[in-house]
């Protein structure tokens, strides 16, 4: 829950801190400028509010790993919902109103994950799981998307530790495999979602377990 916390707030802080010209960069998900990425948190924010009020009954069906469906190709921005978000975010016009926008249904959604019960069952995407594991899930969505963030803005704030490291502990769960030693967390997260590809080096030591690279998280 403190994890969410941090990595969601840190998330937002580093938003807050792009700049207007940066709105038009390309971002780390293919096929997305930076714009169209803060449209898609906030998405992703009222994901987190809806979530929290929408109380389960019966069995768990679902944790923190098995939330994630393994898609079978990378998205290329081409999605009818991934075309929305873009044409969404152009729709604002002005960065500053997007960037408004995320804070307030972003900081929303921070309060609420505070004050949730972490064994309340929550249903989402016909999936039945309790808000610890939920908000688990999504330190992982928030910490590739900070990645995704900062992709060409190298002096944009990183990832809290914690989060990084939580996410590949996560993604190493999902991939059923540990990624090597040698792998930063950082990288680990980007290798192993295909957002870039691994050197030689690192295909090398990744081995076969590397053939079911990347994994498309959706």
């Amino acid at each position: 829950m403190e994890l969410f916390s941090r990595s969601w707030q840190a998330l937002l802080e580093a938003v807050d801190g792009v700049a207007d010209d940066d709105f038009e960069r390309d971002s780390g998900c293919r096929g997305w400028l930076v714009r169209d990425l803060v449209c898609h948190l906030v998405i992703d924010a009222q994901d987190v509010l809806i979530t929290l009020v929408t109380p389960a009954e019966g069995e768990v069906t679902a944790d923190a790993a098995t939330y994630w469906d393994v898609a079978g190709r990378e998205p290329d921005g081409e999605d009818p919902l991934d075309a929305l978000i873009v044409r969404l975010a152009a729709a604002y016009g002005d960065p500053g109103l997007l960037r408004f926008h995320l804070d307030d249904v972003g900081s929303a959604a921070g309060r609420a994950a505070e004050l949730a019960d972490p064994a309340l069952r929550v249903r989402t995407q016909d999936k039945v799981l309790t808000v610890a594991d939920y908000l688990t899930a999504y330190v992982l969505e928030g910490t590739l998307h900070h990645l995704d963030l900062i992709a060409r803005l190298p002096d944009a704030p990183p990832p809290p530790p914690e989060g990084l490291a939580r996410s590949r502990a996560l993604l190493e769960q999902i991939a059923g495999f540990a990624f090597p030693a040698s792998f930063t967390d950082r990288d680990a997260l980007l290798v192993g979602t295909g957002r870039r590809a691994p050197t030689p080096a690192e295909q090398a030591e990744l081995g076969v377990p590397g053939a079911r690279l990347p994994l498309v998280l959706g």
